[in-house]
């Protein structure tokens, strides 16, 4: 229900579109120490967003985590690494590299009542719709 997650959605998609093959992608996500899945949701949809972007199959190019001597890096992977550590509500970054540059894009949740300002707003944009199924990318006018 983060408005702003949903934002970084719609950029990570034209972010992918527009830097296209040259950049490798790598996404790191960090939650409180008693989170039980990984990677988060918004980890796995920010790197389902960028695999459709690129033309991509996640299933075949996703790698969780690295050890050991994995190789060098393909260039079609998407990295995705999750770190479990202290009180953090949620942070996520997707990290676009290319020889002699990078571009990031973060999404820090500082508290939960960021979702609360989330869902009222949804619940507004609800009140006013027309009978249906919506997301968040509804709400926001993003589709």
């Amino acid at each position: 229900m983060s408005v702003a997650v949903n934002v970084a959605f719609h950029v990570l998609a034209e972010m992918a579109r527009l830097l296209g093959e040259d950049y490798d992608v790598e996404i790191t996500e960090i939650h409180h120490r008693f989170k039980k899945d990984a990677p988060s949701g918004t980890a796995a949809h920010m790197a389902q967003v960028v695999a459709q972007s690129l033309g991509r199959d996640l299933t075949k190019v996703g790698v969780y985590g690295r050890h050991g001597l994995p190789g060098a890096r393909t260039q079609h992977e998407i990295g995705i690494h999750s770190i479990r550590s202290g009180d953090s509500v949620g942070e996520h970054t997707v990290s676009f590299g290319s020889l002699g540059e990078r571009l990031e894009l973060t999404h820090r949740a500082l508290n939960r009542d960021t979702y609360v300002r989330g869902a009222l707003r949804a619940a507004r944009f609800i009140a006013h719709a027309k009978p249906g199924l919506y997301s968040m990318q509804d709400v926001l006018q993003l589709k």
